[in-house]
């Protein structure tokens, strides 16, 4: 089926009723399977969001009055390391930073920002190493073809061949091998987790049937699926980081890259791992100072720098909703789409004639049975669209499409690049009144939500117990 080529955003996949689960996968989750790291949140009474981690000294002890003695900086690292004797190499860390920037359609950084990717990359590739060590210690290998399986179905789901697919990661500067690595390690963590941590974990009736009471009473309270950036700060750098944080906010609103790119990079609260996301959070939830910011917002809004204790939060408020009610954006509409597309180097006045023209011809639009008609009047292609909903559309569009009528048309909208377009509303199936989730559904996800807490708990274990040599 044809997809609308206006710019519609992509909407995270949420399983079940996604009131209050959400799952979050890396890019490579494109081969539609669970690839990535998962966090789960219960966005009822009694949990409670996540907060930014704040770097304490408490429980060290420490002289009142250090002195550093040599001129070691433990943030300088070559991107090189051998973990529980694996060797991890130079190419291996710059393939997979490049696996990165490609996913991110970026080709260049800065000098700075790369070198704390390089960083970041090797802390990701130790952790892989650690968990790949730790299933075949679990008798769990993933197979060759196991592996091939999984590479050939994210090429397909990027249209490739996977020949293809090995000449994009080659041109990137990447490597199939890398890209098979990770999955590797996503595979395998997955499979240790469900054969030796799932098993373990035990959800009582009582919990259930909490959390269900609560959400009945949170029915209708206004919640807000956010993103964060953290920098911790004292009074003795907070000028600094100040000044940091608004010249983040100004990358940010350049929208050269997602929130979640910043969020990975700078950010210093646990949520870095997941692009920042909060997931669905209600005010009350929130410091007393986010909450007064996020009640201001709007979707696609970014605020801050916030000051909060022990330092500053940037907060982007990806939508909002009611629990457990009905969403008129949850809405899936059937479209027809036109589209008059503009000769290349077309002059601004010939631009705007044909653009006029464009729109007086939607006004003839009596019903989807005439589009074909008036399209072929004016040179305009039609492509149709089912199953779109109101929320995956941009905001300016998704308010428009609220308002009309089935056979009525948007305004023209596009550019002199890309042509001038025109949605025009075939049908509406409105979104039924939220339900309650069933206990079952509610004992799996607590499930879910347990199991990821004792994978990190696993994982900063291992992190202790191995033994890394950096070169």
């Amino acid at each position: 089926m044809a997809r609308l080529t206006a710019a519609v955003s992509t909407g995270r996949h949420l399983m079940g009723t996604d009131i209050y689960v959400k799952h979050e996968s890396r890019w490579v989750a494109a081969s539609g399977r669970l690839l990535g790291s998962v966090m789960l949140a219960v966005l009822a009474g009694g949990a409670v969001a996540q907060q930014p981690e704040q770097s304490s000294a408490a429980g060290l002890d420490l002289p009142a009055n250090l002195e550093i003695f040599g001129k070691l900086d433990p943030n300088v690292r070559k991107p090189t390391a051998i973990v529980n004797e694996h060797v991890i190499t130079g190419t291996d860390v710059d393939q997979r930073v490049a696996l990165i920037l490609a996913a991110n359609n970026t080709t260049k950084l800065p000098q700075a920002e790369l070198d704390r990717l390089k960083l970041q990359v090797l802390r990701q590739l130790i952790d892989e190493t650690l968990q790949i060590q730790e299933a075949k210690t679990a008798d769990i290998t993933i197979t060759r073809d196991e592996l091939q399986q999984s590479y050939d179905r994210i090429a397909q789901n990027f249209n490739r061949t996977p020949a293809q697919m090995a000449g994009f990661l080659r041109d990137a500067g990447s490597s199939e091998r890398s890209l098979k690595r990770q999955i590797e390690g996503e595979l395998a963590w997955q499979r240790y987790l469900r054969r030796k941590v799932e098993p373990s974990v035990n959800i009582g009736e009582a919990e259930v049937k909490a959390i269900l009471d609560r959400l009945e009473a949170a029915k209708g309270t206004e919640e807000y699926n956010l993103r964060e950036i953290y920098l911790s700060a004292n009074d003795a750098t907070a000028p600094q980081v100040l000044a940091r944080a608004k010249q983040i906010i100004a990358e940010i609103q350049k929208a050269q890259q997602p929130f979640g790119f910043f969020a990975r990079q700078y950010s210093e609260a646990s949520t870095r791992g997941v692009d920042g996301d909060l997931g669905w959070v209600r005010a009350a939830q929130l410091p007393t100072e986010l909450a007064a910011s996020v009640q201001q917002m709007q979707p696609g809004q970014v605020a801050g720098p916030i000051p909060i204790p022990g330092g500053f939060s940037i907060i982007a408020l990806a939508d909002k909703r009611q629990v457990l009610t009905a969403d008129p954006r949850d809405a899936r509409l059937s479209l027809k789409q036109l589209t008059l597309k503009f000769p290349p180097g077309l002059a601004e006045a010939q631009a705007a004639a044909k653009a006029a023209a464009f729109g007086k011809a939607l006004s003839a639009i009596q019903g989807c049975g005439t589009v074909a008609k008036v399209a072929a009047t004016i040179g305009a292609e039609v492509v149709d669209n089912d199953a779109i909903r109101v929320r995956d559309l941009p905001p300016q569009l998704a308010e428009i499409m609220l308002q009309l009528q089935v056979g009525q048309a948007t305004p023209p909208f596009g550019s002199r690049e890309d042509g001038v377009r025109a949605l025009v509303l075939c049908g509406r199936d409105d979104p039924k009144g939220g339900q309650l989730p069933s206990s079952e559904q509610v004992e799996n996800q607590l499930q879910q939500q347990r199991v990821n807490l004792r994978s990190q708990q696993k994982l900063r274990d291992l992190r202790r117990d191995a033994v890394v040599e950096y070169r």
